[in-house]
């Protein structure tokens, strides 16, 4: 594991406009008394070298959740979606000498501890994650050498992330239960907190 970890970004993707929740940071919300993104870092972060919040806007509504924590806009303009919040993880990964992200969205604070190491042993080069039946493409593995061809794709139009990894090569890792469930509604926080303590 530890050689997986030393040359991998943690990128937590917090672009999006979260309409379904009203909007703002779905991130920040509060989890069993702590903002989503606390929980989630608390288990990226042993995982990885490094750790980064994708956003755009005034970095500093992190700084209470994320003490210490990068925060890396957007590289094109227009919310062009979560390829061009990968593809700002991967340059911010390139300035910092590490060879891949790890890409995970920043409303899935139940991520497994075991994500980054078994994405790593199934990239062809990318991975996806997997559970229920359901592959979740923006939870991948992207090694950096890729960045030039995303900025491309990104820059033409693509925003469907499956169908750029898809034509990469991509291996999927299927988990068990749901560790990727996610907060797309109000009621699902309250989903969240009891699987957090169950």
């Amino acid at each position: 594991m530890d050689g997986d970890r030393a040359g991998v970004l943690g990128v937590v993707l917090a672009g999006g406009l979260a309409r379904r929740m009203g909007g703002g940071d779905k991130t920040l919300l509060m989890l069993a008394g702590r903002p989503m993104l606390s929980h989630l870092l608390e288990r990226l972060a042993p995982q990885v070298a490094a750790v980064a919040v994708n956003a755009n806007g005034d970095p500093r509504r992190f700084a209470a959740a994320a003490p210490g924590v990068a925060v890396v806009a957007d590289g094109e303009p227009g919310y062009p979606g979560p390829l061009a919040g990968i593809l700002a993880g991967m340059d911010f990964a390139a300035t910092l000498g590490l060879k891949a992200v790890v890409s995970l969205p920043g409303d899935t604070p139940l991520i497994p501890m075991d994500l980054v190491e078994r994405l790593h042993a199934a990239a062809k080069p990318l991975a996806c994650a997997a559970s229920l039946g359901r592959v979740h493409p923006p939870v991948g593995y992207w090694p950096v050498s890729l960045r030039e061809g995303l900025r491309a794709a990104v820059r033409g139009g693509e925003g469907k992330v499956s169908r750029w990894a898809g034509g990469q090569g991509c291996g999927v890792v299927s988990w068990e239960g749901d560790p990727f469930l996610n907060a797309n509604a109000p009621g699902d926080l309250a989903l969240l907190e009891a699987a957090l303590h169950a």
